[in-house]
C-alpha cells in the first residue's frame, strides 16, 4: 500500500499540545537567587502568553503559544515545588548547597557554586547539587582532597576556600 494513504501520527502537528517538559524526581532545592529567577521566568511567560492571546487567530502566535504554555506549566511547577535553601544557614567551613567552592587541580584554580538543577550554568561555573562535581565536593573542608569522577577520567581537586554569600573560609 502506498504511504500516501496511511494516516501519519499527528504528534507535534500545529495546534496540538506539546508534551510537558520532564520534571526531575529529586527535591527541588534552590538558592534565593534561584527562587527569584523562577519567579521572573514565570512572570515573563505569563506576559508573553497574554501578548500571544491578544493576537487572536494568528497561526504563528498559536504555535508559539503552545511552547509558552508548556514552559509556563514547567516553571510554575518548579516554583511551587521549590525548597529554598539560605546559603547563610549552611555549615561554616564545610561544602554544602549554595557554597562557592574554590578548588585547584590540573586545570588551575576555579570557583564553582553549588546550586539547584534549574540554576545550573556551566559557563558561569554554577553546578547542580546532583552533578558528579558537587557530589565530590559536598561535605569537604578547606584543605581536603576530593576525587571528581568524570567520563574523561578522574580528577583530584584540593579545596582552597568555601564561601556562602560573600563570606569566605579558607
Amino acid at each position: 500500500m502506498s504511504r500516501a494513504f496511511v494516516k501519519e501520527d499527528d504528534a507535534g502537528a500545529p495546534g496540538q499540545d506539546l508534551p510537558d517538559r520532564p520534571v526531575s524526581e529529586h527535591p527541588n532545592y534552590v538558592t534565593p537567587a534561584g527562587v527569584a529567577a523562577l519567579s521572573r521566568q514565570v512572570g515573563e511567560l505569563e506576559t508573553r502568553r497574554l501578548e500571544l492571546l491578544a493576537l487572536g487567530d494568528d497561526p504563528m502566535a498559536a504555535e508559539e503559544l503552545l511552547h509558552v504554555d508548556r514552559d509556563l506549566r514547567y516553571f510554575q511547577a518548579r516554583l511551587e515545588t521549590a525548597i529554598p535553601v539560605d546559603p547563610a544557614g549552611q555549615p561554616a567551613g564545610q561544602v554544602a548547597f549554595g557554597a562557592a567552592v574554590t578548588v585547584t587541580g590540573e586545570g588551575g584554580e576555579r570557583t564553582y557554586t553549588i546550586v539547584g538543577e534549574d540554576e545550573a550554568d556551566l559557563a558561569a561555573l554554577k553546578v547542580s547539587h546532583l552533578s558528579p562535581l558537587a557530589e565530590a565536593l559536598i561535605g569537604a573542608r578547606v584543605g581536603d582532597r576530593v576525587v571528581w569522577r568524570r567520563p574523561a577520567g578522574d580528577l583530584e581537586l584540593t579545596v582552597r576556600a568555601i564561601a556562602y554569600d560573600g563570606s569566605s573560609e579558607g
